[in-house]
């Protein structure tokens, strides 16, 4: 798919999103897409797999077990040896013993920034597939829990089949809607993922039926959902305790709109900014300027989240943010609201 193939809608809405940038996102879709994979550390480090791999491997700069395949490499960079005709990663034994997952670029990205450490207790609320369950519990190596959900009892299927594969043992696999989970794992997981359903404007380029299906309604369908399920997992977090929310989307009523309103509603959590250098220097900050209806604090703390465009990293659109819930939840806008009532006397 082309450029000039996406919906003419969708064209004019980017268009007015990013202005000057738009020639060079709309000229990405005329450039080969590319291929990841991810190095599966239950079985191997990723150096011992480049040792024995058949297929030309380069680094993806953010995932330090991911690697781009088929002769991809980020723009500006030389290609790697093999090619698709030579070796298929999805149908080689290696990717049937489990040793790696098959992943595009960007979606990596979630999980590296919600750095799952062994021993923690952690909610991949959206899971399926599985992609970003394996990668969590590969950082976990069998220490902690993974809970993993998806609502949709076919896709449990291939969760399940995923985390057989690549040998994961300290995974709980539910099938079930978040709001019934809220009750029984209040507070419980020290940090949750929540790769939210949505619309997938950033997969055209991958998904070219998905492209062709495209309404704009689905940005207002999409975010209904997810302004419910982030609320959902806030009350699945301790104190503390880190969530990770992300889209594979380019619209900002399903990202910067989500996280701002989020904040205006739970002033018990924060965005913890990311630094985008070394390996994340080609990531974008959010745009504060996108977000309608928040208050100013809200929207100016998007600024703290990160976009990956496809025209800037090597990989397809995402967005992605981190939020921390504060050691307490009589937060001190909780505090300052109080007082400024009259609720509470001022200090002595």
């Amino acid at each position: 798919m082309t450029g000039r193939d996406l919906p003419a809608v969708f064209l004019q809405h980017m268009e007015r999103l990013l202005e000057a940038d738009f020639p060079a996102f709309l000229a990405s879709y005329d450039e080969a897409r590319l291929y990841g994979l991810r190095v599966n550390t239950l079985k191997l480090s990723p150096a011992a797999f480049e040792r024995l791999s058949p297929i030309g491997l380069r680094p993806i700069p953010w995932a330090e077990t991911g690697f781009y395949y088929q002769g991809a490499a980020p723009r500006g960079g030389s290609e790697t040896e093999g090619s698709a005709d030579e070796v298929r990663p999805g149908k080689h034994p290696h990717y049937h013993a489990g040793l790696y997952y098959i992943q595009e670029p960007s979606a990596m990205a979630p999980v590296e920034l919600l750095d799952p450490k062994p021993g923690d207790r952690v909610l991949d609320l959206c899971a399926a597939p599985g992609g970003k369950t394996t990668q969590i519990a590969a950082k976990l190596q069998g220490e902690g829990v993974v809970v993993t959900n998806d609502i949709h009892p076919d896709r449990v299927k291939a969760l399940v089949k995923n985390i057989e594969l690549n040998g994961v043992r300290n995974a709980v696999v539910l099938n079930d809607d978040p709001a019934k989970l809220v009750d029984a794992f209040a507070g419980y997981f020290d940090k949750i993922l929540v790769d939210a359903p949505c619309s997938g404007e950033g997969m055209f380029r991958k998904e070219e039926e998905m492209a062709k299906a495209w309404e704009p309604a689905w940005t207002a369908k999409y975010a209904a959902m997810q302004h419910t399920l982030i609320a959902q997992a806030a009350r699945m977090l301790r104190p503390g305790g880190r969530l990770v929310y992300s889209t594979c989307t380019f619209s900002p009523e399903e990202n910067e709109d989500i996280i701002a309103a989020f904040l205006a509603e739970h002033p018990a959590f924060e965005v913890e900014p990311v630094e985008r250098a070394d390996g994340r220097a080609a990531w974008s900050a959010g745009r504060p300027d996108w977000v309608r209806g928040a208050g100013e604090p809200a929207a100016a703390a998007v600024a703290g989240t990160v976009r990956l465009w496809p025209h800037l990293v090597g990989g397809e659109g995402h967005y992605a943010a981190v939020l921390r819930r504060r050691d307490t939840d009589l937060s001190l806008i909780h505090i300052r609201r109080c007082r400024r009532s009259g609720y509470w006397g001022a200090p002595a």
